[in-house]
């Protein structure tokens, strides 16, 4: 008998939004422009979160990087910053001979050009490949880089400043899209290099793929093209996952003696690991949900607010239709429940509608730009369920007012 009441209250609320279509719209706004804003928000930023972690774990977590300036600049550069030194390949050797707990110290210098250099197979040109320097150790510290064909290169490669390379694989499809690049002669600009590796593929990371790139002994690049210092980055691995504190400290130790920094003055170069990078990812994250919870609040009160008033002028036409009720033997907790589903059923409506919004802007946002999105259980679940629940608090005032009404005065209202 319940369940029969509960569903024919039911019925009544939906006839009671399809009664005022154009204002059910109008209260159901806010709710589903809050509840998109929630669903398109935590979408991005869920998505951007699986590839940044995925990202980090092909990488490694346990590495360190030393480079002249910190990962991200704010603002112009300090008096102390613009008077560092340049870190040097010797650096990332002494680093290498006299940290104990470092396993492998990888280099990595871009050739730097005022104009994209070409690089050719034949009559087959790409323009936009990255020239990185590096040396040996780059499989050992970070294994994205090992060699699916052929071989990576070699300390005999760097000591001689050989002219080698190895290729990303989108460089190596681009240039030998029918045949096997290795042991084929390319040319760098005006030099000439002997392939001898091509590199496993990586991808690309928010649209910027990571393979189209051709990689040299840093010694021939150093020799052979335009380069500046400022732009040479050390990544140590350290012998165990758990000394990566140890290993910084006698990294930061060996650099401080080598640039003769004074005991007690700050270190004049950056050390970090992907900690950091998970802590400057972190901070950033936070900044986007505490956006979108300022902007989907907005919109809930106002939705919220817009309930309580389509509720109130609700009760006021409804009077008569309260005092029949009560008449016939409607309790005042049954006059609660009904415009309390009412309310209910008019936020939840919205959340469903602001779902399907969210849902539709995420899957537009993933297939037309780089950005990821991936649309997670738990934040429908949040939609829906704030939704319900604004519902619930807006409508309770109205409800009560209704279910309080004195019978005789409602039935002599006109």
């Amino acid at each position: 008998m319940r369940l029969g009441i509960f569903g024919e209250i039911i019925n009544m609320a939906f006839d009671s939004i399809k009664t005022h279509k154009m204002r059910s719209f109008l209260t159901l706004l806010g709710i589903v422009i809050g509840v998109m804003t929630v669903i398109g928000m935590v979408s991005v930023i869920q998505g951007i979160n699986r590839a940044f972690m995925r990202e980090l774990e092909s990488v490694g977590s346990d590495i360190i990087i030393v480079s002249k300036f910190e990962p991200i600049q704010v603002g112009n550069l300090s008096e102390e910053e613009r008077k560092r030194k340049d870190l040097t390949f010797e650096d990332a050797r002494a680093i290498e001979e006299e940290c104990p707990l470092i396993e492998a110290v990888a280099v990595d210098l871009v050739a730097d050009f005022e104009e994209a250099i070409p690089i050719k197979y034949q009559s087959i040109k790409s323009k936009d490949a990255v020239i990185l320097g590096m040396n040996e150790q780059w499989p050992k510290v970070l294994t994205i880089y090992l060699p699916e064909k052929g071989r990576f290169l070699t300390e005999s490669d760097i000591a001689r400043s050989a002219r080698v390379c190895v290729l990303g694989s989108k460089l190596a499809e681009s240039l030998f899209p029918h045949i096997n690049p290795l042991e084929k002669e390319i040319r760098i600009g005006p030099e000439k290099f002997l392939v001898v590796g091509i590199l496993k593929k990586r991808g690309s990371v928010f649209g910027q793929d990571q393979d189209n790139f051709v990689g040299i002994p840093i010694t021939t690049l150093m020799k052979y093209f335009p380069y500046t210092l400022a732009r040479i980055e050390i990544i140590a691995g350290p012998k165990g996952a758990g000394t990566v504190e140890e290993a910084k400290e006698e990294m930061i130790n060996v650099l401080r003696r080598r640039r003769k920094v004074p005991f007690g003055k700050p270190n004049d170069f950056a050390i970090y690991s992907q900690d950091t990078f998970m802590e400057i990812y972190n901070n950033l994250t936070g900044a986007a949900y505490l956006v979108m919870v300022v902007i989907s609040s907005i919109g809930l009160l106002v939705g919220g607010i817009g309930v309580m008033n389509i509720m109130l002028v609700s009760v006021k036409e409804r009077t008569r239709e309260i005092g029949i009720r009560k008449a016939l033997g409607a309790r005042s907790s049954d006059i609660l429940k009904q415009f309390l589903v009412e309310a209910i059923f008019l936020t939840g409506t919205g959340g469903i509608i602001g779902i399907i919004i969210g849902y539709l802007i995420a899957f537009l946002i993933k297939s037309a730009t780089p950005l990821p999105a991936a649309v997670t259980s738990w934040s429908v679940f949040l939609g829906l369920g704030v939704s319900i629940s604004v519902g619930l608090f807006f409508g309770l005032f109205p409800a009560q007012k209704a279910a309080r009404m004195d019978p005789i005065y409602s039935l002599r209202y006109e």
